[in-house]
């Protein structure tokens, strides 16, 4: 089992996807445990103020480093502590295989212009990106985090084929296509490989679309 602790100004952001599909099953399951943790309430003063100006002066309002290391403090985290943002290293599947091994993950979500520099520097334990880009905050990069290293629990999914057979199981290997019925649909048919039940073929062509993608 794992426990998931997620360090947000928007906890309501995670009631539905933690409750939803894989995760919320796994969850049910005794898989994994979700703790979404306001850090308003961990603010040092009566408005719950959790950002500031910058030093030095610029654009938008920093995330102060109070909140953040109350609230890792009170939680008593012991795993990896990772923040979420976009100068971290990109989020890979290996990370993904990592993180799922440990007991317990804490993440962190940034917001507003950026996060004190000390989160980052004496707090987290690394820092992750979703890739070169920015979003709204780091509750869109913590559900993602989350729901990969949850499918991979033994037990999350129904086999461990489906995980096995996902994209970037292997290192740089995507999937082959997928198909369904109907085999035919407006004009468009389905590989005659996949409907012959020759099992060799089909892991053959699939091996071969793996590659050529």
């Amino acid at each position: 089992m794992i426990h998931i602790n997620i360090l947000t100004i928007f906890p309501e952001f995670f009631r539905e996807p933690l409750s939803t599909s894989i995760p919320g099953r796994a969850a049910a399951a005794g898989l994994a445990a979700y703790r979404v943790v306001d850090l308003r309430d961990y603010a040092t003063d009566r408005h719950r103020t959790v950002d500031d100006e910058p030093y030095g002066g610029g654009a938008g309002m920093v995330m102060k480093p109070e909140p953040f290391f109350r609230a890792v403090d009170d939680l008593g985290a012991t795993g990896p502590v990772a923040l979420l943002s976009a100068r971290g290293r990109p989020f890979e599947h290996a990370d993904a295989v990592r993180l799922s091994l440990a007991p317990e993950l804490t993440l962190l979500c940034g917001h507003y212009k950026d996060v004190d520099q000390r989160v980052a520097d004496h707090l987290a334990t690394e820092e992750i990106s979703l890739g070169p880009y920015v979003v709204s905050g780091g509750e869109v990069a913590a559900l993602a985090v989350s729901d990969a290293v949850v499918r991979l629990l033994p037990g999350a999914l129904g086999d461990h084929e489906s995980a096995s057979s996902d994209s970037f199981y292997e290192p740089g290997v995507v999937s082959a296509p997928s198909y369904t019925r109907p085999a035919e649909y407006r004009g468009m048919a389905v590989p005659e490989v996949l409907r012959s039940g020759d099992h060799a073929r089909i892991r053959a062509w699939r091996e071969e679309q793996s590659r050529g993608r």
